[in-house]
């Protein structure tokens, strides 16, 4: 990984009069955390600019059978380190992640005869924070289990939150409403709030490795939010033996809205890359024989509308050839889908393909036409199954050239026992991911656990679904995802790290379902390319609708790997506007959509190179757009400007508008 050190910063440590209290600055000096020891207990507390944002919160666990490990400490060393680097991303949104900040490590003993150590470490940030705990290898702690972890987060006031409830939503695939704070439920995380209009907070976590998901939930009467993790089935929470570290709790604070996607907090607190050649691993945009599944037309078992045969896999593979795409997924291709298979998915095999699917016939005939062909794994939960495969099933793919592969974990439960977010389950993904890396396969990874910035360390972990994606706008029960819905998730779900949200569907007709559709404008789904970032990204739709359709240019044009991004206008849950800089020249792709609301929004070019002359080519919502009665009319236009241009979006309701920029 290549990585440029930079003088390190001075770091601002205050020893206040008591032993058991002292403050650590941001590098820019705006932000400050106070921690300390009340009545033995840790504690922080956040303040900007003077102001308190995070009051007295208490950190601390209590482990199996009812022992205490959070209110008999004292504090024994304090250590502390400042760091300002670069680090190249491989991919990403920009090319460079800016890591500076200012760390103190607390070392806490017990004051009783037990005499147990932990660890504080804190990491302060420009921009937010992040805290662990470490738990040193020591004579009187080394096996113990979490029952249950006490870190707060005790906001001021009562602020706005987005928020999916953690106990009823499978994969974390929701609609994110917006409450008070004090009326949340227990709630995944990303959490996003809005304090007021000038300050924005969310609590995630990063580098979740052997340890369980974070959830919240407030405590009553206040708008104190603790630790929730999800559980083993037989509730334990964590089981450890140290040395033992915890993942990261961090906090993004932020003046606006648009600041929250721009953060790097979480990509910064995960290790470098274990990967020293990344070369293998390429972005790209593709298409697959998925979306006529969800619409019925195609079946992923056998039958006499099953998808994944040998003549159509080929037919795509001509369909991307022509229009420069980088792959083909193919779902339904291998043994395991009759029947119930997200009931039994044990019969899952990775290495058999169907009878009707020549897999070394068209993976040679897609090598001829330079489009690669993309594994799909689905394993219905069943993660032992799979376990036992990974190696046999990627030295297979290997031998036919796949360098790609979705993996899915359609079961609310992994081997119909414990939960995608449990210690069991980020076990279980980092297996697969480790092993990938091994054979040099990239993995898309659906049903997950949320990212935790774990792409750093793994680049070859490239997008997750953990989100209510597109697929949704098929099937639905209650119609589809709602328009606002893609102007929430870049500042909730989107914050943890790339969303396979797979856009881009052009026919918007369902004779299935016909009350199921997707609820946007043709010009917002180009616009979605740009806003929901993902390095691996799908045009959705089946390949016959967009033949013939001049907006697909749009489509063809728009990379997946960025230079550098930025947001020039936002409210969560009313509009955003994403401006990307391609990484392989000089030109910018825009996207900007709307909820159910037509609006007027002004999209200011200072982002643009001074001085520099560009083209815009414009597709926007046509006359009469809307998303419920007319979705389809796109106009095209092309205008010269220049960094002091600004640009009028007319969006329709449910729409958007999608630039390509070029340098002249």
């Amino acid at each position: 990984m290549k990585k440029i050190i930079f003088i390190l910063t001075a770091i601002l440590l205050i020893s206040c009069n008591t032993e058991s209290k002292n403050v650590l600055v941001a590098p820019n000096g705006k932000i400050y955390v106070e921690t300390g020891i009340e009545d033995g207990k840790p504690f922080y507390l956040v303040k900007l600019n003077g102001n308190t944002i995070i009051e007295k919160s208490y950190l601390g666990f209590l482990f199996k059978n009812n022992d205490s490990f959070f209110d008999d400490f004292i504090i024994e060393k304090i250590n502390t380190k400042s760091v300002s680097e670069k680090w190249y991303q491989p991919w990403g949104e920009e090319l460079t992640a800016d890591n500076t900040y200012n760390e103190m490590t607390i070392q806490l003993i017990e004051n009783s005869c037990k005499k147990r150590k932990m660890n504080l470490v804190f990491r302060l940030f420009n921009d937010g924070l992040g805290f662990r705990y470490e738990f040193p290898e020591q004579e009187n702690l080394k096996n113990f289990v979490i029952a249950d972890e006490l870190t707060e987060f005790a906001l001021v006031g009562n602020p706005k939150a987005w928020s999916i409830p953690t106990n009823r939503t499978n994969y974390f695939e929701n609609l994110y409403k917006k409450s008070y704070v004090t009326s949340l439920d227990t709630v995944s995380t990303p959490l996003t709030m809005e304090v007021n209009d000038s300050l924005f907070l969310t609590i995630h976590e990063a580098n979740l490795t052997d340890y369980a998901g974070l959830n919240l939930t407030p405590k009553q009467g206040s708008s104190t939010l603790k630790a929730d993790l999800t559980p083993w089935s037989t509730g334990e929470k964590v089981f450890a033996k140290t040395p033992f570290v915890s993942s990261w709790r961090t906090i993004i604070i932020a003046k606006s809205a648009g600041d929250l996607m721009l953060s790097r907090i979480m990509l910064n607190l995960n290790e470098p890359s274990k990967i020293e050649d990344t070369s293998w691993i390429q972005p790209g945009r593709y298409i697959g024989i998925w979306w006529g599944m969800h619409l019925g037309n195609y079946t992923w078992g056998q039958g006499p509308k099953h998808g994944a045969t040998t003549a159509n896999t080929m037919r795509y593979i001509d369909f991307a050839a022509k229009y420069g795409f980088s792959g083909v997924l193919v779902e339904g291709w291998n043994v395991g889908w009759d029947g119930d298979w997200s009931t039994n998915g044990h019969q899952f095999n990775f290495t058999k393909p169907y009878p009707d699917f020549d897999i070394k016939k068209i993976s040679e005939y897609a090598t001829t036409k330079n489009v690669k062909l993309i594994g799909h794994n689905e394993t219905g939960g069943a993660a032992k199954n799979y376990e036992s495969q990974l190696d046999s099933a990627f030295k297979f793919y290997n031998k036919y050239g796949v360098t790609t592969v979705k993996t899915g974990y359609v079961n609310a439960l992994l081997d119909h026992k414990e939960q995608h977010a449990s210690q069991y389950g980020v076990r279980h993904y980092r297996k697969v991911i480790e092993t990938a890396a091994k054979y040099k396969i990239v993995i898309d990874n659906h049903e997950p656990m949320i990212p935790t910035g774990l792409q750093r360390t793994y680049p070859n972990l490239m997008s997750q679904e953990g989100v209510r994606g597109q697929e949704y706008d098929a099937w639905s029960p209650d119609g589809g995802n709602p328009p606002e819905h893609t102007t929430i998730i870049p500042f909730t779900r989107g914050l943890a790290g790339p969303m396979d949200f797979t856009p881009g569907t052009f026919n918007f007709s369902n004779p299935a379902k016909p009350e199921t559709h997707v609820q946007t404008t043709l010009a917002k789904q180009l616009a979605l390319s740009v806003v929901i970032y993902s390095p691996l990204q799908m045009a959705s739709d089946m390949i016959e609708n967009y033949e013939n359709n001049p907006a697909f240019e749009f489509i063809t044009s728009c990379p997946t790997n960025w230079a550098k991004t930025v947001i020039p206008a936002a409210k969560i849950g009313d509009f955003i506007i994403v401006a990307r800089k391609d990484r392989k020249n000089e030109n910018w792709f825009v996207g900007g959509i709307t909820d159910e609301n037509a609006r007027e929004l002004n999209l200011n070019l200072s982002f643009l190179e001074k001085d520099a002359k560009y083209r815009a080519k414009i597709f926007k919502d046509g006359k009469g757009a809307d998303y419920k009665t007319n979705p389809y009319p796109v106009e095209i236009e092309t205008i010269e400007i220049n960094s002091n241009s600004n640009i009028k979006l007319n969006l329709a309701a449910g729409g958007g508008t999608a630039i390509i920029i070029s340098k002249i």
